[in-house]
């Protein structure tokens, strides 16, 4: 085998959806999201099939972020907000992180990314760069989330935003790039969406703010 067809069968997925043999759904909790209780098995890498096995799945809608850049200042805008999954951490449940919203039914990300920018951070965006799509955490959780960045202006943006309805005290930051990368880089920013955004980020900024 060439070095060409190694590379092609080590980016391939050795298995697709009909190497599971799904035996049984159970709904086993339904509320804002919901938790599923999957029996099933799986085809081998060595051939055959595994044991059957029952494994949990939290079943979420589909997320969308976007990292708000604005290149003529070189500047970031975060949201803070207490996190209820991050309520033991040594240091803060309330995090730093992107602009993020869950897909409701007949949007696209984009339009959900400019919802939830204005919602979040009172903040209009103007063009939309696609990052990644990418599962959190494929291991217990079917949730995809698509990530963006998008180019802003800053200026006037601040202040505490967020839906009453749905419980939303949400405090936004304008910082600059160098600030937020001291940020990441002393674990401050913690989470997958600011990890993946801000490293796209460095690899673009300049281009970016050549075209600003």
């Amino acid at each position: 085998m060439s070095a060409a067809d190694e590379d092609h069968a080590s980016a391939s997925a050795a298995f697709g959806v009909d190497d599971v043999d799904l035996l049984e759904r159970c709904y086993l909790y339904q509320g804002f999201f919901r938790l599923d209780a999957l029996r099933l098995r799986h085809r081998l890498f060595e051939g055959g099939w595994s044991a059957t096995m029952t494994r949990e799945v939290h079943h979420r809608h589909d997320a969308v972020g976007v990292l708000l850049y604005d290149a003529e200042r070189d500047a970031v805008v975060l949201v803070e907000q207490f996190r209820a999954g991050a309520i033991d951490d040594p240091v803060s449940p309330w995090k730093l992180e992107c602009v993020a919203g869950l897909v409701e039914p007949g949007e696209t990300a984009a339009e959900v990314a400019r919802r939830e920018a204005m919602e979040e951070a009172g903040c209009s965006v103007g063009e939309l760069h696609e990052v990644h799509t990418y599962y959190p955490s494929p291991g217990a959780c079917d949730e995809q989330v698509t990530l963006f960045c998008g180019l802003i202006d800053s200026r006037g943006l601040g202040g505490v935003h967020g839906l009453a309805e749905e419980h939303e005290d949400i405090r936004v930051h304008v910082l600059s790039f160098p600030r937020c990368w001291e940020l990441l880089q002393a674990g401050r920013l913690d989470n997958a969406m600011c990890l993946i955004g801000f490293h796209w980020l460095a690899a673009r900024r300049a281009s970016l703010r050549a075209r600003s």
